[in-house]
């Protein structure tokens, strides 16, 4: 939601930046030619952010399910073994089988064939993914190189 906020906002600010020129002089061309440009700039922009697609995360009729915009991941919750955040500037979510390989999905923007994560957005939360990924029942991917067992 970070960036869709963002261009909202901008585009607001900008179109009443235009008005704010206009106003003192509306039949000048000194302020009606900038005025009338920062106006539709912030159109633009505010329409631009409005069509941004915001990835939504949900479990339902025993599937899982990943949706953005048009893109739609379903996948039976059987299949789910587990689970991890990729950290970064755009955080991702990754989703392996129950053999604990990770599970292999078509590009989301279409630049690459095939990609083993689904991304999130920048403002996404790991603590929120994995609250999510907890009250679904789907247990974190164990990173660690060693079994987890001390000596004994």
């Amino acid at each position: 939601m970070g960036r869709k906020q963002g261009e909202l906002w901008a585009g607001g600010v900008l179109a009443a930046a235009g008005i704010a020129v206009i106003a003192p002089a509306p039949t000048s061309w000194v302020n009606l030619l900038p005025g009338l440009l920062l106006v539709l700039g912030g159109a633009a922009l505010a329409w631009h952010g409005y069509r941004l697609a915001v990835p939504v995360l949900e479990v339902e009729d025993d599937e899982f399910r990943y949706t953005r915009g048009r893109y739609i991941v379903r996948i039976p919750f059987a299949d789910v073994g587990s689970y991890y955040v990729l950290p970064g500037r755009t955080r991702s979510l990754g989703l392996c089988d129950t053999t604990g390989r990770p599970r292999i999905f078509p590009s989301v923007e279409g630049r690459h064939a095939n990609r083993p994560y689904l991304p999130l957005t920048r403002r996404t939360s790991p603590a929120k993914v994995d609250a999510f990924m907890s009250a679904a029942g789907i247990p974190p991917r164990d990173r660690s190189l060693t079994s987890g067992s001390g000596p004994a």
